[in-house]
């Protein structure tokens, strides 16, 4: 395995450990206490589970949570019926997989329901405890598998408008400095990060000539003081801390704490071995990243080296 390939191996494995940890949110909808208790503790090992005794309430619950995996809801409620409450999450959580508790008497509502696209699934009473779960389970991989395509596709084009800005931003410009503040926008818009430094250097040493992007108008660069930027110069090689609040070397550190920025990657720009400059992506998140992010910053940072490079000759 080679150098980039070993460094972005080392941060896809901190991103896997955190993904692996997450549990996916579903809401259970019932205004029988005993029936809501249960279907809480049916779920409660596998998912995060949000409860509601009203589909009035479970819509409020919804504005402050936001989007769930799996909903599951009683028919028969007062004031709501559970495929009013259903039809009314359905243009604000298109993604949300819906399933619907009911007895043999709602057949009517249940055939427009499902007809409207708002019902996955309906479940008859009583139900059995382990079809509920199974099904429940089949919805959640539907929520996956569509949000991992949805996904796929905004880093599609995402990757494309990346590399599309970098080539005509780097003919276009007539000067070095014109090229720096497009090429960072365009990699903090790529990546969703809150800030972004492009950062050029001169033997190991940071000047004056830098490209800045933020949402917020306003960032400020404190690299000379990072010590992921000096490992970074002193070896050539990817840094990161994708959790910054529970990285003990970085978690003290003013700038950090003043910026608000809870995960950093840093990337050397090298050109026929000699290091032009460092990009810097900065989230106040804890990040995210996939390996094929990992390789477009890869590529794309190999992009903006030649374009330096080519300015600097000019």
């Amino acid at each position: 395995m080679d150098n980039h390939n070993l460094e972005i191996e080392q941060v896809r494995s901190q991103l896997s450990s955190r993904e692996r940890s997450k549990k996916l949110k579903i809401l259970v909808v019932d205004d029988e206490p005993d029936n809501l208790d249960l279907l809480y503790r049916t779920f409660r090992r596998d998912f995060n589970v949000l409860k509601a005794d009203s589909g009035v309430n479970a819509l409020e619950l919804l504005e402050q949570e936001g989007e769930v995996a799996v909903i599951i809801s009683d028919q028969r409620m007062p004031e709501m019926k559970g495929t009013e409450f259903l039809s009314r999450t359905l243009p604000q959580f298109p993604d949300t997989v819906r399933i619907i508790l009911t007895g043999f008497t709602d057949i009517e509502d249940l055939v427009e329901a499902i007809n409207a696209g708002q019902v996955f699934k309906y479940i008859t009473k009583p139900w059995d405890s382990g079809e509920l779960k199974e099904v429940v389970q089949r919805a959640a991989a539907t929520y996956d598998l569509l949000k991992q395509r949805t996904e796929e596709l905004r880093r599609a084009n995402a990757q494309m408008q990346l590399l599309t800005v970098l080539v005509e931003v780097t003919q276009a410009a007539s000067n070095l400095e014109e090229i720096l503040s497009p090429i960072a926008k365009a990699f903090s818009e790529t990546f969703t990060a809150d800030g972004c430094i492009l950062q050029l250097i001169e033997g190991n040493t940071l000047v004056g000539t830098q490209g800045v992007y933020s949402e917020k108008g306003v960032i400020e660069n404190w690299l000379s003081q990072d010590p992921l930027f000096k490992a970074a110069i002193a070896t050539g090689q990817i840094q990161s801390s994708l959790n910054i609040p529970k990285d003990p070397n970085l978690s003290s550190l003013a700038h950090y704490q003043e910026a608000g920025v809870q995960a950093h990657l840093i990337i050397p720009i090298i050109y026929r071995q000699q290091m032009l400059g460092v990009l810097s992506l900065q989230w106040q998140q804890p990040c995210n990243l996939r390996a094929d992010e990992l390789n477009l910053i890869h590529l794309s940072v190999q992009l903006v080296a030649i374009a330096l490079s080519s300015s600097y000759s000019r």
